[in-house]
C-alpha cells in the first residue's frame, strides 16, 4: 500500500510540496447520484419547483464549488482551473446521476475539485427539493477517472459499484496505468 502524502515521517500534517513536479494536463471526472421519489424527479425535469430550475442551480453551485475546493478541504492546493462542467443523467425515474469533468494544466490533480463539484451539486438538489421529498438520498459519490501526472491514468470500471465492488458481471478492481 502507498504511504499517505499529507503527513511527514513524524506524523505532522503538511501540504504536499509540488514545486518540483512538471506542469501537465490534468483531468478528473466524478459522479454522485441523488435518489428520490419519481414524482420529485418529474417535477425537477418539468421545471416545476417554485425555487427555480433545480438542475441549473445545482450545476452553477457545483461549478462554483470547484473554484473554492482549497477553502473547504484543508490541504488542497489553490488551482487556477481551466474548465469545470457538470452534466445530469437520468438512469431511472427515481434518480439523477451528476457527472463533473474538471481540467487544469498544473502540478497537481483535480480529483478533489471534481468530487467537490458533484457533492455540492447533489446537496443543492437536496436543498431545493427537501420541501417535497425528505427521503432523498445522496449516494455513490466517487471518482470515475483521473489523468495526468506521475501516477498515470485511472479509470473506474463501468460495472463497479461503490468502493470498487463489482455490481455484477466480471468487473475487476479500478485500473491504473502509467
Amino acid at each position: 500500500m502507498k504511504e499517505l502524502t499529507h503527513f511527514t515521517s513524524d506524523g505532522a500534517t503538511h501540504m504536499v510540496d509540488v514545486s518540483s513536479k512538471p506542469v501537465t494536463e490534468r483531468l478528473a471526472r466524478a459522479e454522485s447520484t441523488v435518489l428520490m421519489q419519481a414524482e420529485t424527479l418529474r417535477i425537477i425535469q418539468q421545471g416545476g419547483m417554485e425555487k427555480g430550475d433545480v438542475l441549473e442551480v445545482a450545476r452553477l453551485a457545483g461549478i462554483m464549488a470547484t473554484k473554492r475546493t482549497d477553502e473547504l478541504i484543508p490541504l488542497c492546493h489553490s488551482l487556477g482551473l481551466d474548465s469545470a462542467a457538470i452534466d445530469f443523467h437520468f438512469p431511472s425515474d427515481t434518480s439523477v446521476r451528476i457527472v463533473s469533468t474538471v481540467k487544469v494544466r498544473g502540478r497537481t490533480g483535480v480529483e478533489m475539485e471534481a468530487l467537490t463539484a458533484v457533492s455540492i451539486a447533489a446537496l443543492t438538489i437536496y436543498d431545493m427539493c427537501k420541501a417535497i421529498d425528505r427521503e432523498m438520498t445522496i449516494a455513490s459519490t466517487q471518482l470515475l477517472e483521473k489523468s495526468g501526472g506521475r501516477s498515470g491514468h485511472f479509470k473506474r470500471n463501468e460495472n463497479e459499484g461503490q468502493h470498487g465492488h463489482s455490481s455484477g458481471g466480471s468487473a475487476g478492481p479500478p485500473t491504473e496505468t502509467g
